[in-house]
């Protein structure tokens, strides 16, 4: 009798540990498929976020020629091999969104958009080297005739100021009035908005900034001691947004801000690691891509890891920062105009 006691006693704790085991295997296997869906929704917001707008058709074949794209070296990991020549991207900050939070930060309203903000990003061949060259948005330019999204096109215009040309016709306009300016291609087009860059900085943790001299700007609502200040993402656009009561008040002081920054948030980006902390790598995703706009050639995730880790050698100290080189128009001194020969000189050197 005792015997068959101990065997049923056995026979029942077997029974039991099978059942906690397939009890377990489905929690796993449930957790498993929970964590694909879980992954796959991310994936579709993120790329559901990206809003894009297809110049190439808009502008057709009259621009300047692509530069010649390289794959990268034979043997490398990756089955699709990434590119490695040189790319030109027009990014644009913009005070245009509408919305309650764009509106708080000081954008303007969708009929009144502007580019507040133009840079020209050069990656050299190799991407390990970067040149970011600032549009003064008071440079009197020639504006070329534009298509129009509800049809027809503007007309040409002299002596307009260059941040007119997204408010007249949008990101399409913009793109052309600087490959008019500078013959170089725009290989791709990104713009991010007020809120977005908000909510990047936030997402990053802040980002550390070094002002050579206070700051007391009404406009940008930004006071800061001169030193050294880690900003949060209202701040840090504040800081962008700034250009009273600095140096000579003028836009140029508003892009040596604007520069500092960049570099800055890429010394924040590296210092940070985003693949061990998947709550922040997704926060600083969603906001990227919710405040992007992008030409066709960028307007999906995989496109954007693709760029994304084509750069992966490029560090904050291999970007250089530059302001296409101005002087003070003769027709408006709060204008200015660019200088000759030296900013042709500065566009060839990106070709």
């Amino acid at each position: 009798m005792t015997v068959h006691t101990e065997n049923g006693d056995e026979g029942r704790r077997r029974g039991r540990r099978s059942k906690a085991l397939k009890a377990a295997g489905l929690t796993l296997a449930g957790a498993l498929v929970l964590g694909i869906a879980a992954a796959g929704w991310a994936y579709w917001h993120l790329n559901d976020n990206i809003k894009s707008v297809d110049i190439n058709s808009a502008l057709g074949d009259d621009r300047p020629p692509r530069a010649v794209t390289t794959p990268s070296p034979s043997g490398t990991a990756s089955a699709t091999p990434l590119p490695t020549g040189s790319l030109n991207i027009l990014v644009l900050g913009s005070d245009s969104r509408s919305g309650k939070k764009n509106q708080e930060l000081g954008g303007g309203s969708s009929e009144g958009a502007r580019s507040d903000t133009a840079m020209v990003v050069h990656l050299d061949a190799g991407r390990t080297k970067a040149t970011v060259v600032s549009i003064p948005r008071d440079t009197l330019v020639t504006r070329p005739s534009c298509p129009l999204p509800s049809g027809g096109s503007t007309g040409v215009r002299y002596g307009e100021m260059f941040n007119s040309a997204y408010s007249v016709g949008g990101s399409v306009c913009a793109v052309k009035t600087v490959e008019a300016i500078t013959d170089v291609r725009m290989d791709h087009y990104i713009e991010i908005d007020f809120a977005g860059f908000a909510k990047l900085v936030d997402a990053l943790g802040g980002v550390t900034v070094t002002t050579d001299e206070d700051i007391d700007d009404d406009d940008s609502h930004l006071k800061l001691k001169a030193g050294t200040h880690h900003l949060d993402g209202t701040q840090a656009l504040a800081l962008a947004r700034t250009r009273y009561g600095i140096g000579d008040s003028s836009d140029l002081g508003r892009i040596g801000l604007q520069q500092k920054l960049v570099k800055a948030l890429l010394e924040q980006i590296s210092s940070t690691n985003l693949l061990s902390e998947p709550t922040r790598l997704y926060s600083v995703a969603d906001a990227v891509t919710g405040s992007l706009t992008t030409d066709t050639g960028l307007d999906s995730l995989t496109e954007l890891m693709r760029l994304g880790q084509s750069l992966r050698g490029l560090s904050a100290d291999r970007v250089t920062t530059v302001t296409m080189p101005v002087v003070q128009a003769v027709s408006d001194p709060n204008r200015v105009v660019a200088e000759e020969p030296e900013a042709s000189d500065l566009w060839k050197s990106l070709r």
